[in-house]
């Protein structure tokens, strides 16, 4: 039987930025998720949360260590493999809906997929796929100024899983959210969990890191486990 490699393995990951003095974001992170997990990695600001979910999801590049992505080592691809596999295997959440105002919900959603060279027609079937599993296919034409914070961000989960990524990252993604809207957006991210989607979130509030079925905290830079 053939074992899969994890979809994420960190190894001793460092980040260091200037030389005078140097700051260290990041200091000997050891890391892997398996495939299907649901993690959440917590800590306080200034902690190392946004450095290491930039590196996770192959935005910037570690100064110590090594990190490989699906069995992938990541030092050793160029600036355009990085970019295209992080097009076709990362989906990205952030606190900030980044929607386009002018555009439908239904369009913002389509957008993901234009670099994939699909017809149209076919992009626009996935993008109201996708808005279904989020539910929110009853708000497909409309703008994003028309939706609630939460209607907002389940567009934004749909864009981010519209190509079937390996795995989701998630940046503080119910920050600008009450805690009765934060509650069905874990919800949405419980359901695609248990459809087999890698979930990695990064937040500082403890009950929404709390729904994962793992749950890391981060401190100075470190990982420490709460188990």
């Amino acid at each position: 039987m053939i074992t899969q490699p994890a979809v994420i393995e960190l190894q001793g990951i460092g980040r260091r930025f200037g030389t005078d003095p140097p700051l260290d974001a990041l200091v000997g992170v050891d890391l892997v998720v398996q495939r299907g997990e649901w993690l959440a990695i917590a800590g306080p600001s200034g902690s190392g949360k946004s450095t290491l979910l930039n590196i996770l999801g192959l935005l910037d590049i570690q100064t110590a260590g090594s990190y490989r992505f699906n069995g992938i080592d990541v030092a050793g691809l160029r600036d355009q493999q990085r970019a295209g596999l992080r097009s076709r295997a990362i989906g990205f959440v952030f606190q900030a809906f980044h929607l386009i105002a002018h555009r439908s919900v239904l369009e913002n959603v389509m957008l993901s997929d234009v670099y994939r060279k699909y017809p149209r027609r076919e992009r626009k079937e996935r993008a109201l796929s996708a808005l279904t599993q989020v539910g929110l296919s009853r708000r497909a034409d409309y703008l994003p100024t028309r939706l609630s914070g939460g209607e907002r961000q389940r567009a934004a989960i749909a864009r981010a899983t519209m190509g079937s990524p390996r795995v989701l990252l998630c940046d503080e993604p119910t920050g600008n959210l009450d805690s009765g809207t934060t509650a069905s957006i874990l919800d949405v991210f419980a359901e695609l969990n248990r459809s087999g989607l890698t979930i990695v979130t990064i937040t500082h509030e403890a009950d929404v890191a709390q729904r994962a079925s793992r749950k890391l905290r981060i401190v100075d830079g470190r990982i420490e486990d709460p188990q």
